[in-house]
């Protein structure tokens, strides 16, 4: 069977307690259907399946009709499927719809609703079939993790010193869309010297100086949506100040603890304490703010969870990052960071470029 039909087939047997689910998260209509576009709907029941969108994606959704109905609304789609529901969703009459949905067009809907129709949060379903990946799906993060390798051997053979964080960012950029992806993850994170004490700096026009730390937090989005995530620290120009380099260390040690953890049945929360007990011990706990991780997929943020006390339970084919760091303020920045999934066997790591400490030559 088709993963896609496969994928429309489990969201009919999730729906617990409702009869009817509409899909509005974009991100969930795209794993359910494939469906690229900015305004859709999806209502899935065990009588049918529709995918509704308006006339700009009519010929784009034409191989849909392959895998269930498709419906093209001149106007307010949301709307109008929730008027003709019964048709949608024959025979039911609880209809969940998701958390996404913003409550004023909830409200709205529930009034468009037709009598004997209820309408229901009904959230987290699409999101709890998302966690566990496909072979499909891991294939195509390893494909997107595989170019962060190209991006970062650039970097390490290349000058960092006089730059600025925002040229780098460009060249990442440039390197990771003409290699055939269309879209970055997220916006890249370059972040020299002080500005690495800010775990989400945006790239700026201060240039690099010799001996800085340079954190390159970065990610590539593949045709099929899903995303990679890797995170490495350089030293421009030659040998950091040896403080700094003591707490690279440091964060190695605990980002080794952290992926050593990452293993079936294991606790999201137990991860991340195995790591952040590495920096705690050396004194730095404070200096490590953020959660060890998360999970990615279509989203670059989702479930699992990886932080003090997730008690999300890890399971083969879920792909999460690693990500601890030591954040001293005014100074520097260090984070290191995998994106690994989870085997039978314990963990396969896919951002596969080196953790040791890189000096650049310029």
């Amino acid at each position: 069977m088709p993963e896609r039909s496969l994928r429309l087939e489990r969201a009919v047997a999730a729906l617990d307690g409702i009869d009817a689910l509409l899909v509005t998260n974009l991100v969930n209509v795209r794993y359910l259907t494939g469906y690229t576009g900015t305004n859709g709907i999806v209502v899935v029941s065990a009588g049918r399946a529709v995918l509704i969108t308006d006339f700009r994606y009519a010929d784009s959704v034409e191989p849909l009709r392959t895998l269930l109905d498709v419906v093209i609304l001149e106007r307010d789609i949301a709307g109008m499927t929730v008027e003709a529901i019964a048709e949608y969703a024959p025979g039911c009459t609880r209809i969940g719809f998701e958390g996404a949905l913003p409550f004023a067009l909830a409200d709205r809907l529930r009034g468009l609703a037709p009598a004997g129709v209820e309408l229901v949060l009904a959230d987290g379903i699409i999101e709890r079939l998302r966690l566990v990946k496909s072979v499909t799906e891991i294939a195509a993060s390893r494909r997107a993790a595989d170019i962060l390798e190209v991006v970062y051997t650039d970097i390490a053979n290349g000058t960092l010193v006089g730059r600025t964080e925002a040229d780098v960012a460009w060249q990442i950029e440039r390197t990771i869309r003409e290699a055939g992806f269309p879209a970055l993850s997220f916006e890249s994170i370059v972040a020299a010297g002080p500005n690495g004490a800010r775990p989400h700096a945006d790239p700026g026009p201060r240039p690099i100086e010799r001996g800085e730390l340079v954190t390159v937090d970065i990610g590539a989005r593949g045709e099929s949506g899903y995303c990679s995530d890797c995170t490495r620290t350089f030293a421009a120009g030659g040998a950091p100040d040896p403080a700094a380099a003591a707490d690279y260390q440091l964060v190695l040690d605990a980002q080794l603890a952290g992926l050593g953890a990452v293993r079936p049945g294991a606790l999201g929360g137990a991860c991340d304490a195995t790591a952040r007990e590495v920096i705690d011990e050396a004194g730095c706990g404070a200096l490590f703010g953020h959660g060890l991780g998360h999970g990615t997929g279509l989203d670059i943020h989702e479930a699992p969870t990886l932080r003090k006390g997730s008690e999300d339970v890890l399971e083969p084919g879920m792909i999460v990052t690693v990500e601890p760091g030591v954040y001293r303020p005014g100074q520097w920045g260090i984070r290191i960071e995998d994106q690994v999934v989870v085997t039978e066997a314990g963990h396969e790591i896919l951002t596969g470029f080196t953790k040791d400490l890189i000096e650049t030559a310029g």
